[in-house]
């Protein structure tokens, strides 16, 4: 089986991290819903309660805190990949290397890339003009 072509390397790593970045969105989801139900419960003096409530509220906020962390570096491996990415579509296109079905995969995946990038801009933009 003859090794993976560049273009193909490329288009792997654009869907992992878009893929992996969609996972931190569902685990921050998930955070926040069990530190809402938690506060909730505290605040109601739930008789569910475990002693130690205040310290799980704590840990799970710090860990929201981390996976909220996660996003700007992976962001940026995304734009990077992305780039990446768009150079070797550019090679494969111009040297006549890649096959149709390869370059399909690798503008879906430009695409969904691209995607993000475009999120992280706007959203570095919003935050330089605070």
């Amino acid at each position: 089986m003859a090794p993976p072509s560049p273009l193909a390397i490329a288009t792997q790593a654009v869907n992992r991290l878009v893929k992996e970045e969609s996972y931190y969105h569902k685990e921050q989801a998930n955070q926040e819903k069990r530190i809402k139900k938690l506060a909730g419960d505290i605040a109601n003096n739930s008789p569910d309660l475990d002693s130690n409530a205040e310290y799980i509220l704590k840990q799970e906020r710090r860990s929201l805190e981390e996976t909220k962390a996660m996003f700007e570096p992976l962001r940026k491996r995304i734009v990077d990949a992305v780039d990446k990415l768009e150079e070797q579509i550019a090679i494969s296109e111009s040297d006549g290397t890649g096959s149709e079905e390869e370059l399909k995969k690798a503008k879906e995946a430009l695409e969904a890339g691209q995607k993000i990038a475009t999120e992280e801009e706007a959203a570095q933009e919003r935050h330089e003009e605070l």
